[in-house]
């Protein structure tokens, strides 16, 4: 951060936000603040106070969905009665695992396991079929490592002996409140951690996740059972689906191939121990206060934040993971109104217009790759504010008052896993929503080739009937171009416009297109940031969708009568401010695939034309960047 405001010229990010960077005070139990967050924050505000004067007059809340949440949201507040059960709600399922001392006994327990959403040395779920996105799948995935990248374990530095210190000690304390010894406490969080270690070199880095459609691998029933002789993988997915399925798609099959390396008689020690520690601490958020505030203790050495969240927020965003299209249709009935949504539909309609314009004039796109990509453009649908329908399944999540906060959770989990796996080799309903309409953020889904807009990011600083036409493109309008932009990114432009996997490019287009990409990956990657630097590779798409919605966003606001341009490129700045911890941002350099923030802002500015005219940027200029090295692919 300057010491002093720099000139647009030099820093544009630093000049527009610098009197907001002097003065933004990260809050304790936040590792950061800005634009995205402090909308979170005011929202988190806004419906704590509502729901505390409903919940004090439970009797008049005429959803029943509402009122359940309600009364959970009053459960998991309760800390008095918390702290006087302590532990004792989670010592049963710590029993069932301290008794799977074999593989006989883990398999007997692997179907109730999971129907508890445990982690286990693997993961099944469905989802849309990537190649048949009408229909419903089940994919097998890997188990999450205790750090947050394959990375941190390569470089076994100082940073990654401070975190698995962090882990550990945290571990201990939290098997010491359940009775143990302090010897077997040390001694079993070592052996998890030896099993975490050894899952490692098996797991694909976030970079090579990034690319999301090599995750699409699918296998024979036979042969994915066959993965493991000492676990039945087959006879679980059969429990869980209710028959056998013919394929199962395989997300790594690297590791999958290894799978009994992994597991097996000489390392079941190891694994039973991780079982019992990833598990236990997953818990510690619904039990009593002490162990809310030793279970955060990683995360808080992880991201830099200073404290746990206020027990009146922890219980709110507790009750939220359960209820969360419940508050989401609360929140968009109550706040987004009609009037706002068709503004932004009338937005997101003009941004499509541009977006064929602009497609249409690309001069490197064959005539059949263009017709294909319009009609893809043409069969995008639109979803603004919150959903018509939630899913049935928030009817059933009744809260029982005599059972504990751990037991109502549990229950409601295997509610919502018995409705999960109800789905395999159904029709994918298109009218459900990934995101609840309290969400700040929006999305583009491939397989469903469609564009989310929650109501909650619908709202200064990215849309406000109050500032300029301008103001609201280089806000909301660059986030709707965004999206849209995520159809034609690296991974995105591999679906059609049914939400297939399936290339519909001419051979040599895509070539063309990778070399562009491909210079997108290089004017990112290297740049030094918070002692670190970037990684182009793992922030492309990302990457590609911020030059795509900033310069589709722009074209739209100068067709805009007396457009406002340095109105327009100051909220492009403006959403994008943040201040964070060291360690936060060095967090998100290794697995997040978003550019940090600033570097958002500043880098898409400089390859724009227009951006370089309204400023009278030239060399010499920290802003400038020669024609010939800017980039421009849609």
């Amino acid at each position: 951060m300057a010491n002093t405001r720099p000139s647009y010229k030099d820093d544009f990010y630093e000049a527009i936000n610098y009197d907001w960077l002097q003065t933004a005070v990260i809050p304790a139990d936040k590792p950061a603040t800005g634009g995205f967050l402090n909308l979170v924050d005011e929202i988190d505000q806004l419906l704590m106070k509502d729901f505390d004067k409903k919940a004090a007059d439970l009797a008049n809340v005429a959803d029943p969905r509402l009122a359940n949440y309600l009364k959970f949201y009053q459960m998991a507040s309760d800390f008095a009665a918390r702290d006087r059960l302590g532990a004792d709600p989670a010592k049963g399922f710590l029993d069932q695992l301290e008794e799977l001392d074999d593989f006989a006994k883990l398999q007997a327990a692997l179907y109730p396991l999971s129907l508890k959403n445990t982690a286990l040395p693997f993961q099944l779920y469905v989802s849309p079929d990537m190649k048949n996105a009408e229909m419903n799948t089940l994919y097998a995935a890997v188990p999450s490592l205790i750090l947050p990248d394959r990375t941190y374990y390569e470089k076994d530095d100082e940073q990654t002996k401070t975190l698995l210190e962090a882990y550990r000690q945290m571990s201990e304390k939290i098997l010491a409140a359940f009775g143990y010894p302090a010897e077997k406490a040390a001694a079993t969080v070592q052996k998890a951690l030896a099993f975490d270690r050894s899952i490692a070199p098996l797991v694909k880095s976030a970079e090579e996740a990034s690319e999301y459609t090599k995750a699409y691998n699918p296998r024979d029933f036979a042969a994915f059972a066959a993965y493991s002789k000492f676990l039945d993988l087959g006879a679980l997915t059969e429990k869980l689906l209710g028959q056998k399925p013919k394929t199962v798609i395989v997300e790594e099959p690297r590791f999958f191939e290894h799978f009994d390396e992994l597991v097996n008689p000489e390392t079941f020690e190891n694994l039973q121990a991780w079982l019992i520690v990833v598990n236990v601490n997953s818990l510690t958020g619904f039990l009593s206060e002490e162990l809310r505030q030793i279970g955060g203790e990683f995360y808080r050495t992880l991201s830099g934040a200073k404290a746990a969240p206020s027990q009146k927020k922890s219980a709110f965003y507790l009750a939220n993971s359960f209820y969360n299209h419940v508050v989401g249709d609360y929140y968009g009935k109550t706040y987004f109104g009609p009037a706002a949504k068709a503004d932004v539909i009338q937005m997101v309609q003009a941004m499509i217009k541009v977006y064929e314009d602009r497609l249409q004039k690309k001069e490197w796109l064959k005539a059949e790759t263009r017709q294909k990509a319009v009609k893809k453009l043409s069969t995008l649908m639109i979803k603004v504010g919150y959903p018509d329908e939630i899913d049935p399944l928030f009817s059933k999540l009744i809260v029982d008052p005599q059972k504990t906060l751990l037991a109502n959770a549990l229950y409601f989990t295997e509610l919502n896993v018995r409705n999960h796996f109800s789905k395999w080799n159904q029709p994918v309903n298109k009218k459900r929503w990934a995101m609840s309409a309290d969400t700040v953020n929006a999305y583009y889904s491939p397989t469903q080739n469609e564009i989310v807009f929650p109501a909650a990011i619908l709202q200064a600083p990215f849309y406000d009937f109050k500032q300029s036409k301008s103001a609201n493109y280089g806000g909301i309008g660059a986030v709707i171009a965004h999206e849209i932009s995520h159809a034609f990114d690296n991974n995105g432009a591999l679906f059609d416009e049914h939400g297939n996997l399936n290339n519909w490019w001419t051979k040599e287009d895509h070539q063309q297109f990778d070399k562009l990409a491909e210079k997108m990956v290089n004017e990112f990657d290297g740049l030094p940031f918070a002692g670190q630097k970037v990684n182009g590779r793992l922030t492309v798409s990302e990457n590609i969708a911020d030059a795509g919605g900033l310069s589709c966003a722009l074209e739209a606001a100068k067709s805009e009568k007396d457009p406002e341009l340095q109105s327009f490129f100051e909220n492009w700045a403006r959403i994008w401010r943040m201040k964070s911890s060291t360690a936060y941002q060095q967090m998100l350099l290794s697995f997040d695939v978003h550019a940090p923030n600033k570097l958002r802002a500043n880098i898409q500015l400089e390859n724009l034309a227009d951006f370089f005219a309204v400023y009278e940027i030239a060399p010499g200029d920290g802003m400038y960047r020669a024609p010939a090295e800017r980039v421009a692919i849609w």
